[in-house]
């Protein structure tokens, strides 16, 4: 950054740090205590929908990644679109598998950035949910290195419970990187596993 950067306040871009995403399992310990959401087993990443060869090898790589693990039942790796475009890849595992979950989903957005698609990938999130049935979820915005938490209300297809997304803001500030600017918590409707 210049000087003339600084004179009109031109801010650098915050670099993602996708080793963030290894700080979800002891937030979810934070969320367990603090609210009684526990982890689902379910993870997506989300990105801006890519067509071509070089796209489709490094899904089949992701997919070949994901396969290798033994300890996975079912499919690794499900692909979607929500309504708004957005692709999505969605990871599941058992409940008290979130390390595992953690490394699917590192791996899936280090492989879509190391074959240059790294300027596509929107974010990553893993789903929570306790005993009453309200879900939540801790997203992973890519390009500002940060998280937020989503809390869709139940039963409804556009409201979010925003006090507990506040709450839940307040009770992880010391485990993760929390996004400070509320503007940038966008509802993530129609995310898979959510």
């Amino acid at each position: 950054m210049g000087l003339l950067d600084i004179l009109l306040g031109r801010t650098k871009p915050v670099a993602p740090d996708l080793d963030q995403l290894f700080a979800l399992p002891s937030a979810a310990v934070t969320l367990q205590a603090a609210a009684g959401f526990t982890p689902t087993g379910n993870g997506a990443v989300c990105f801006a929908t890519v067509e071509g060869a070089a796209f489709e090898q490094t899904h089949r790589e992701v997919q070949a990644l994901l396969d290798a693990d033994a300890e996975r039942a079912g499919p690794p790796v499900e692909m979607s679109q929500d309504g708004y475009g957005y692709s999505w890849l969605l990871s599941r595992r058992s409940p008290d598998q979130l390390p595992q979950l953690v490394n699917d989903l590192h791996a899936v957005n280090s492989s879509m950035e190391a074959n240059g698609f790294g300027p596509q990938l929107l974010c990553s999130l893993a789903a929570f949910a306790d005993d009453t049935g309200r879900m939540l979820a801790l997203v992973y915005l890519y390009k500002r290195g940060t998280f937020y938490p989503f809390a869709p209300l139940p039963g409804t297809a556009d409201r979010r419970d925003s006090a507990l997304e506040l709450q839940m803001k307040a009770a992880l500030a010391s485990d993760l990187r929390i996004e400070q600017d509320l503007s940038r918590w966008f509802p993530v409707w129609g995310a898979p596993g959510l």
